[in-house]
């Protein structure tokens, strides 16, 4: 097959998606007119069934857990790709240090932003631990908060240098955390078919206090988890892509 073969093959099937893409628009409602009571149905009896005043996170880690499964599962097999092609791109070959990339010069990091890093580094994990481990008290949750941390550990990189980076973000350890939450989202669902319930069911006790930290049951042990899963994979794609780079920079090419 030609290029033009496959140029045209691949123009006409973008022009099929967007076709369906657009045709699938015009059956939607207008923004803020959803007419389905779904919304109103979970509003009115989350925090009752779930002791979850975060009913967002009442929806995604328990009503409809199944599907968070999924996305979760979809950003460990993204990052997995990213670290397989960047590894199979790098090789084993290293060479002198070049000052150059590109032919342009290497500028370091000013000081303004290694003062606002080293000052934000702190907050930024309190943050995102607050909102990885509060999902049932407030709009927050494992997503969020697993960015955030990530997020966090660049911080240390724009604060100081890639190798201060690469220290506190050992391959294997990011790589074992990440297999560990998504695993463990799985091991929480099944531990319900253990008690001959439907897979994910909420069997943890909800507590004394809807919106309270130890309530929900396992709205917030899934949103540990995922918290754990997703800034493991993002700094794992952070610190795959800036070890190519640093391979480039060695390398000159």
């Amino acid at each position: 097959m030609t290029p033009s073969v496959r140029r045209w093959l691949c123009l006409a099937a973008i022009a099929g998606f967007a076709g369906f893409y657009l045709w699938g628009l015009q059956g939607l409602p207008g923004f803020g007119r959803y007419p389905g009571p779904y919304g109103n149905i979970i509003a009115s009896h989350a925090v009752e069934q779930a002791h979850a005043t975060g009913v967002v996170s009442a929806v995604n880690f328990d009503y409809r857990g199944f599907d968070t499964l999924g996305e979760e599962f979809i950003l460990f097999i993204a990052a997995t790709g990213v670290a397989t092609v960047l590894r199979r791109l790098r090789g084993e070959r290293r060479g002198v240090p070049v000052d150059q990339v590109g032919g342009r010069e290497q500028t370091g990091t000013s000081d303004a932003v290694r003062v606002m890093a080293v000052l934000l580094v702190g907050p930024m994990v309190l943050y995102g631990w607050y909102l990885t481990s509060h999902a049932q008290t407030s709009p927050a949750g494992g997503f969020q908060g697993g960015v955030v941390l990530a997020s966090a550990v660049v911080l240390v990189y724009l604060a100081g240098q890639f190798q201060a980076f690469r220290r506190i973000t050992p391959v294997g350890l990011l790589e074992t955390a990440e297999a560990v939450g998504a695993g463990s989202f799985v091991a929480v669902g099944l531990s319900a078919l253990a008690y001959g319930l439907a897979y994910l069911t909420n069997i943890l006790p909800l507590g004394h206090q809807p919106g309270a930290v130890d309530s929900s049951g396992t709205i917030a042990l899934i949103s540990f988890f995922v918290g754990v899963e997703v800034s493991a994979a993002f700094a794992m794609m952070v610190a795959e892509l800036l070890e190519q780079a640093l391979v480039i920079r060695e390398t000159g090419t």
